[in-house]
């Protein structure tokens, strides 16, 4: 069994006490010192290197009952000594594995980008981009979210245009992966989590009386998100800031695009009249207005 050499620093430490004497304090302040260094060095504990297959056994065995701290412990150091050996490509495989399920979603993406660069050609480079994707598409909402009443639809929507980009690059390079099917419909539930980040900017901006950019954002939204659930509410948001904004032209057509695609919307009365009301006027200062109420009162 290979072990790293320990230091012994004991004769080199007597020496050093009989040609200094200890005369002065600089001395005595650089021997403390050196005390603590050496006894530092000469009380580390060897590293075992264990062989590779042991490593690769601990590692299984640790993920199969759900310890993937301990899993993720023996695959790194697999990866450390063994770095070309007989598991190292199953061993980055499942390090990717034991990263997600650890939470270590930056970890696990990492993990599958190494192995998507070093391994191109691997029968096993679909799972990679999939799982990349996959910690993509979970790392913008963290551990708050999952357990506390947080609305998703506030946060930025970087990760999720990754994640998207990702599964994309798996359907175009293995449209028959076993991944492919799962991976189309995250890039759907991707599209409608952006769309509805637009959706509560915009909502936002109306609460600010900002209604250009609430209009551009419900546009934006018409454009790019088109078979999104929060069409019509865009389509709303859009005939209104249109009215409002004194754009008579604008406000009609997207009522009536409102009333082709949603003829059963309560934007329309019993009449069939167009009568949302959205915008809410608030009496608030010059400079709240011109801050989009950033700096004016609730």
């Amino acid at each position: 069994m290979r072990q790293v050499p320990r230091y012994n620093g004991a004769l080199e430490f007597t020496d050093i006490i009989r040609d200094f004497g200890m005369r002065s304090g600089f001395r005595l302040l650089l021997l403390s010192t050196l005390i603590v260094l050496i006894s530092a060095c000469a009380s580390n504990e060897p590293e075992e290197v264990l062989p590779e297959k042991t490593y690769y056994d601990n590692a299984r065995q640790a993920m199969s009952a759900g310890n993937f701290n301990e899993s993720e412990k023996n695959l790194d150091a697999l990866e450390t000594y063994y770095p070309f050996g007989r598991y190292a490509e199953q061993a980055q495989l499942d390090l990717i594995y034991a990263r997600y399920q650890n939470l270590d979603l930056e970890g696990a993406r990492a993990a599958a980008d190494r192995f998507v660069r070093l391994n191109p050609q691997s029968d096993h480079a679909d799972y990679a981009l999939y799982m990349r994707g996959l910690a993509s598409y979970n790392l913008d909402i963290g551990l708050a979210a999952r357990y506390l009443p947080i609305d998703v639809s506030a946060r930025d929507a970087g990760e999720q245009r990754q994640a998207f980009r990702d599964f994309s690059e798996l359907l175009s390079r293995y449209p028959e992966s076993v991944y492919a099917a799962d991976a189309r419909q995250r890039m759907i539930a991707v599209r409608n989590r952006s769309a509805e980040f637009e959706l509560y900017a915009a909502r936002y901006y109306i609460k600010r009386e900002a209604y250009v950019a609430a209009n551009n954002r419900a546009r934006y939204i018409l454009e790019n998100y088109p078979t999104s659930p929060f069409v019509e509410e865009a389509m709303i948001i859009l005939a209104e800031t249109f009215d409002f904004l004194k754009l008579k032209k604008g406000s009609q057509d997207a009522i009536a695009l409102l009333r082709q695609n949603f003829p059963k919307s309560e934007a329309f009365n019993s009449k069939g009249e167009f009568d949302a009301n959205l915008l809410k006027r608030e009496n608030r200062s010059l400079s709240s207005v011109v801050t989009f109420g950033l700096m004016g009162d609730e």
